[in-house]
């Protein structure tokens, strides 16, 4: 995998909030000086374009939210306090990674600091975003295998996307639209920092280079990218998003068998969520109508 970051930022400085923790007892009787820096990575271009607050992070929500963790009761570590302010920001569909520097100018360290800007010590922590992705590939154009052989390698080369596995081909009959050929499907499984519009945009991308038009929906096509799913229903964290340009989970993605035998094939465990339940894709496969799926060649896509 590609690891480069994003190369955006929302940067807030010097958050300013005076409240008691640390070790010491006193520190956490007296209310102190503490400063918060946070620099959060995400992709703002489509912020940019659409003036949308959306497709960013609000910055007021952020600060608020680093003023209400800061005002907590007291615990004895800045450490903890980083920690808990890096989590709070990665809940955001938006934030790919975040730094948190918390400064305590008042520290009772023994030695005296300077008294020019915010001397004493600090934390700086920085974490990013790992959310499970799952991805469905398909084919029905030209050399079927090859093209999705070369959609995978693109997928692992992705900055920001961590392919786990990818399940075994399946060819399957055509489902709706005009009369075409039999397609191949797969499904790959990973990590992601990218937000889901981020993600789905370089999908498009992958897909226009392989020849991919959009003139007849559910027509034939040489490569088909969706994505399926982001983060896990299992524990709560799978992101919901109904627009024009998006929607997770996947509409369709619980009764389409072309779509569960590979998902099920590259996760045994994967669930998906389902009338606001997380539900086993084994389970999903086993109630479908698998009868126009079989397997398909073998190959080696990494």
């Amino acid at each position: 995998m590609n690891t480069a970051g994003c190369t955006d930022r929302i940067t807030l400085t010097g958050i300013a909030v005076t409240t008691p923790h640390g070790v010491l007892d006193h520190e956490k009787r007296e209310p102190q000086r503490f400063f918060v820096d946070v620099v959060i990575e995400c992709d703002l271009s489509g912020a940019g374009h659409s003036d949308d607050l959306g497709a960013t992070i609000s910055y007021a929500e952020v600060a608020q939210d680093v003023e209400r963790i800061m005002t907590q009761p007291p615990v004895d570590l800045i450490e903890t306090l980083a920690e808990q302010v890096a989590a709070s920001v990665l809940q955001r569909p938006a934030a790919e990674a975040v730094e948190v520097t918390v400064h305590k100018p008042d520290a009772p360290a023994g030695v005296r600091f300077s008294d020019i800007g915010l001397s004493g010590p600090s934390v700086t922590i920085r974490r990013e975003q790992h959310r499970p992705v799952a991805i469905a590939l398909g084919a029905n154009l030209g050399d079927r295998v090859a093209t999705l052989r070369s959609a995978v390698r693109s997928l692992d080369r992705l900055p920001g996307l961590e392919l786990i596995a990818v399940s075994r081909l399946f060819e399957t009959d055509p489902v709706g639209g005009p009369e075409q050929p039999d397609y191949l499907n797969a499904v790959a499984v990973g990590s992601t920092r990218l937000a889901p519009w981020t993600l789905l945009e370089r999908l498009h991308e992958i897909e226009a280079g392989r020849g991919r038009t959009r003139e007849i929906r559910w027509g034939a096509r040489t490569l088909d990218l969706d994505l399926l799913q982001v983060g896990d229903p299992a524990a709560g964290t799978d992101l919901r998003f109904d627009t024009p340009e998006l929607t997770l989970p996947h509409p369709r993605a619980a009764a389409r068998a072309f779509v569960l035998a590979p998902w099920a094939d590259a996760d045994p465990a994967a669930t998906l969520s389902v009338g606001g339940a997380a539900v086993p894709v084994h389970d999903l496969l086993d109630s479908s109508d698998r009868s126009g799926i079989r397997p398909g060649p073998d190959w080696s896509p990494l």
